[in-house]
């Protein structure tokens, strides 16, 4: 597995302000769409490409597309729904599912409850959208949901992330394995807490993106 930390001014900025307990949702929620696509322009840096010919006003050109087949987003049910326009924004024609998962807060393990992927994935890039890695259970449970039918490629996007998370994915996925699996966060922090969030982290990105429930 790979962790790319995305070292850019912009970012830094905007994970601040999404820091800031004194930041408000409607703020919050502009500012993670943002930052969402800042990632995910990283994100997809090595999305495979095929060539074409073009013509523009003058003369024939040299290009490139992207490879079939459409590559598929898959936000982490609820939180993760905050952070699909900004990733839509760069790949209008990607194919969306839906995993939910849901953390038991005692025992910090999430079970899911939701799947609405497609049941096979041959050759497809797949770009899972969840707010925080934290323990690293759902992701690692996703991608591996991913893998199962067949992904060639999962790039986990991460407004934050935590060392027990990278390190936990980085176990579960090593570099030899048949999958590519990538992080991609604006930040990985200090540590977990005992209840499992992220110090110093931002919160409930769920509760700060849609309100507590």
């Amino acid at each position: 597995m790979q962790t790319l930390v995305v070292d850019h001014p912009l970012v830094a900025h905007k994970l601040t302000m999404l820091r800031d307990a004194a930041t408000q949702a409607p703020t919050f929620r502009r500012l993670a769409d943002e930052l969402v696509t800042l990632l995910a322009y990283e994100a997809m840096r090595e999305m495979r490409v095929r060539p074409v010919m073009v013509n523009t006003p003058l003369c024939p050109a040299a290009g490139v597309k992207l490879a079939d087949p459409d590559p598929l987003v898959v936000p982490v049910l609820r939180a993760g729904i905050g952070m699909l326009d900004g990733m839509a924004r760069l790949l209008p024609t990607a194919d969306v599912g839906f995993v939910g998962m849901v953390r038991d807060e005692e025992s910090l393990v999430a079970s899911t409850y939701a799947d609405r992927l497609p049941g096979d994935l041959s050759g497809r890039e797949v770009f899972v959208l969840d707010p925080m890695l934290a323990t690293g259970g759902t992701l690692e449970t996703v991608i591996n949901m991913a893998a199962d039918r067949g992904a060639a490629a999962v790039t986990a996007v991460c407004l934050l992330a935590a060392p027990e998370g990278v390190a936990r994915l980085e176990s579960a996925f090593p570099a030899d394995d048949p999958v590519r699996v990538r992080v991609v966060t604006a930040a990985v922090d200090e540590r977990l807490n005992d209840r499992g969030y992220i110090i110093p982290g931002l919160g409930d990105a769920g509760d700060r993106l849609f309100g507590v429930i």
